[in-house]
């Protein structure tokens, strides 16, 4: 009997004497729902700032575009006109070049009878005629003519002489609507920009409806990575022509 409750007392003490093994502490997790609250606030600030200024910046784009593409059709009617005033003169230089060539065969005429006066006299009136019907460009030609030549429009470069004004504003009308263009594809390339704006927002909007943490996480880290991408390429597209943001201020 004193046996046995020896044996139960050592039991005991050794139970006793065992420590119970200590539990690890639980490790927290990176994001907690209040910390993704906070950052979906955060965001959702950047992102409406940002999808303002694209949608700013775009509308200048418009802007410009929409003036260019006025001011090509403006210089591009005035070119219009000067072709045709070009191509007027040309007609009229023509008509008095067939004059100056019905003088010119009298004079060899009256020059092959020995009528010298007259000849003088052509010779005088061919010199008037010119003077007074002929355009600066022909009589550049005239002088530019050689022997081997029938006519000053056979002078290299000579009819380019008529429509260097209609050239010089079809030219400008181009750049400009060139110009135009480009602010056309820009301001494409901002509406785009607000477009992936306003899928971040509606991301950040719904990443309450999940009721799993690494849910949120994930759809929040979608919406970040997307925000960073479009914002990456805004900065890649070009501001308006002569944009200052300081003359909206008045000082630039």
């Amino acid at each position: 009997m004193s046996e046995t409750t020896e044996i139960k007392e050592t039991e005991v003490e050794t139970t006793t004497d065992e420590k119970a093994p200590e539990t690890a502490p639980k490790k927290k997790p990176l994001l907690s729902p209040q910390k993704i609250e906070v950052l979906v606030a955060i965001f959702l600030g950047i992102t409406a700032l940002l999808t303002a200024w694209a949608t700013w910046i775009g509308s200048l784009h418009g802007g410009n575009q929409a003036t260019n593409y006025t001011k090509s059709n403006n210089l591009a009617s005035e070119g219009n006109s000067e072709y045709n005033a070009g191509m007027q003169l040309y007609l009229s230089d023509l008509m008095a070049w067939n004059t100056m060539m019905d003088y010119a065969f009298d004079k060899e005429l009256a020059n092959l009878e020995g009528k010298q006066a007259e000849v003088a006299l052509i010779d005088g009136k061919l010199n008037t005629y010119a003077e007074q019907n002929c355009s600066a460009v022909m009589l550049e030609a005239i002088e530019k003519m050689t022997e081997e030549m029938n006519s000053p429009f056979e002078v290299p470069d000579m009819m380019d002489g008529y429509f260097v004004e209609a050239n010089e504003l079809l030219a400008q009308s181009r750049e400009v609507l060139e110009e135009g263009q480009r602010d056309n594809a820009n301001g494409d390339a901002f509406n785009l920009v607000n477009v992936i704006y306003s899928v971040v927002l509606f991301m950040l909007g719904i990443v309450g409806i999940f009721k799993s943490l690494p849910n949120r996480a994930v759809v929040l880290l979608i919406a970040v990575i997307a925000l960073l991408l479009a914002t990456i390429y805004m900065f890649t597209i070009p501001m308006p022509t002569g944009f200052n943001i300081l003359s909206f201020f008045g000082a630039g």
